[in-house]
């Protein structure tokens, strides 16, 4: 069960950050240079969910996997390791149900931010939005290969 459990970790932890990585650094970047800003921010934005769900499922499956491989929780590495799980999936929560939703409402009420002038209230704060929602993402990337490149340090 432990070899099993130990492989599923880092299979999740490659996901984790070779996923966000993809999206995060080719795939978003691509589609705005191709684009109309407008026209990128409409095929990012229905990406979201899917992204935003594949990033609970890695994180949620990297931490049942490294409490099943066992000593996730004895010794002040192994505690780390596991709080830094945690705390990601916690991120990721608050992405996927709190500021995603509430970056989609107030980019709702953007007629175009390509011609919404700087001062409108609703470009400003999603603009805002947006600029956490960057950081929580690469926080979570950071996380993850800090995981990765810890592995054996977080073993038993």
């Amino acid at each position: 069960m432990h070899a099993i459990a130990s492989a599923i970790y880092r299979l999740a932890l490659a996901l984790w950050v070779g996923g966000m990585s993809a999206f995060t650094f080719v795939v978003t970047p691509v589609i705005f240079r191709t684009q109309t800003r407008d026209s990128a921010g409409k095929i990012v934005g229905a990406l979201f969910p899917v992204y935003f769900r594949f990033c609970l499922v890695v994180t949620a499956a990297a931490l049942v996997a490294r409490a099943a491989a066992g000593g996730a929780f004895t010794g002040a590495r192994q505690l780390a390791g596991t709080f830094l799980v945690v705390f990601c999936l916690a991120i990721v929560s608050y992405h996927t149900f709190g500021l995603a939703p509430r970056m989609e409402t107030v980019r709702e009420r953007v007629v175009s931010l390509e011609t919404a002038p700087e001062e409108d209230p609703a470009r400003h704060e999603f603009s805002r939005l947006h600029g956490i929602s960057m950081t929580l993402n690469l926080v979570v990337i950071l996380a993850g290969a800090i995981l990765i490149l810890w592995y054996k340090t977080f073993q038993r």
